[in-house]
């Protein structure tokens, strides 16, 4: 099917993040090169020997703080020398900046490639409340082509559009609010041991239930929280990652496919991208589901999380209400560890890098209270609607 499977070429060798804050006092720029500086760092490189940037989006796509720092910006602000920096918002969605940086080294024109996730938006919703609108999200990215014909229909943020995920979901398979609950409950569980986690405070069902409905059936704690942080990760080819200061994390295989119209309702609102993704990853590797040791999924909603799990072969399909019922199997001592950091639920809303982030340190052995039992192989996703890509990792 594939000629050759060039991401295995590819590790991810270093690892960084700013403070997570809500909001921060630190600038976006002061957040960025917090976070690539540790990552330089911990991978034991030099800036000299960093010749790539990636990122998702980019300096032209908005300038606010869905992407307030671009790969222009942090090449001056760093002095790197690079053969090749991207960013932008085309692309598989918040792993895009990784996909692309696996595809520079891959094809020659890079040996080691700093990847960057930069998000303020808790900052900005101080002195602008409607800043994680649809309408402000978007303005001069695609709001001529879509976001402006949800509008009429009182559509006006994200989580109007998850609901009709999520109540489909119910609707074709039964799901309930107890099951959705185990997302949030789980998160929150995870966050406790996180000391970056914005919500330590534990939550119960009844606290689940009885926070505020936002957009039926989703409640306050199905949706993520806002913050201000900066996340990085180094790529390097992996003849050179061999003699890195971490044992290579291999990149087994991506999955970034699209096979349905660019569109957040004309798609299955039970698969979106997700099912795409998971069939080309899976068509990448000789791995399987059963082989995952720990998985961070996409929970810019609780929803979206449940459909990965789905997506990715991790339960079977419109199974992922009876696979999480209780919370067991997704629990750090379960069959299958769930967001181990808190998400974005909890933790914060980091907006995809922070989910490889943390499964580096999971397959490291370096996420302290929260480390769950020795596995060699994660998985990780972001994406909802028709943006989406996933990662398989394993410790070499």
């Amino acid at each position: 099917m594939f000629d050759r499977l060039y991401e295995k070429d590819v590790a991810i060798t270093g690892i960084g993040q700013s403070e997570v804050g809500r909001p921060s006092q630190l600038s976006a720029m002061r957040l960025t090169a917090d976070a690539c500086l540790e990552a330089i760092a911990d991978a034991g490189l030099t800036r000299d020997e960093i010749d790539g940037v990636a990122c998702w989006p980019g300096d032209n796509n908005n300038g606010d703080s869905f992407s307030p720092v671009g790969p222009n910006a942090l090449k001056n602000a760093l002095g790197l020398n690079v053969n090749w920096f991207g960013g932008g918002y085309e692309g598989p969605g918040p792993l895009a900046g990784i996909i692309n940086g696996v595809m520079a080294i891959a094809s020659g024109m890079c040996r080691n490639v700093l990847v960057f996730r930069t998000i303020t938006e808790s900052s900005t919703r101080q002195h602008n409340k409607q800043a994680s609108a649809l309408t402000n999200k978007t303005q001069g990215r695609d709001s001529s082509f879509a976001w402006q014909w949800y509008t009429p229909f009182n559509v006006l943020s994200a989580a109007n559009l998850m609901a009709m995920y999520a109540q489909r979901h119910f609707h074709d398979y039964g799901t309930t609010s107890e099951q959705l609950a185990q997302i949030a409950l789980t998160c929150r569980r995870n966050a406790e041991l996180n000391p970056k986690a914005v919500y330590r405070t534990p939550m119960s069902m009844d606290d689940y239930m009885q926070s505020r409905m936002i957009s039926t059936p989703l409640r306050m704690f199905d949706c993520d929280v806002h913050c201000d942080a900066s996340t990085a990760i180094i790529l390097s080819r992996r003849d050179v990652a061999k003699d890195g200061r971490n044992p290579p994390i291999r990149i087994e295989a991506m999955g970034a496919a699209l096979n349905q119209p660019w569109s957040w309702d004309q798609i299955s609102l039970t698969q979106g991208a997700a099912f795409d993704v998971g069939r080309m990853m899976w068509a990448r590797t000789d791995l399987k589901p059963k082989d995952v040791g720990s998985a961070q999924l996409y929970d810019g909603f609780s929803i979206l999380t449940m459909i990965w799990l789905e997506a990715l072969g991790l339960c079977p399909v419109g199974e992922s209400g009876r696979f999480v019922d209780g919370g067991q199997r997704i629990a750090l001592d379960g069959e299958l560890p769930l967001n181990t950091n808190g998400g974005q639920l909890s933790g914060g809303r980091t907006h995809g890098l922070g989910y490889v982030h943390e499964a580096c340190l999971q397959l490291w052995g370096r996420a302290d209270k929260r480390q769950i039992a020795d596995h060699q192989v994660a998985v990780t996703a972001a994406g909802g609607g028709p943006l989406g890509g996933s990662l398989l990792l394993v410790r070499d």
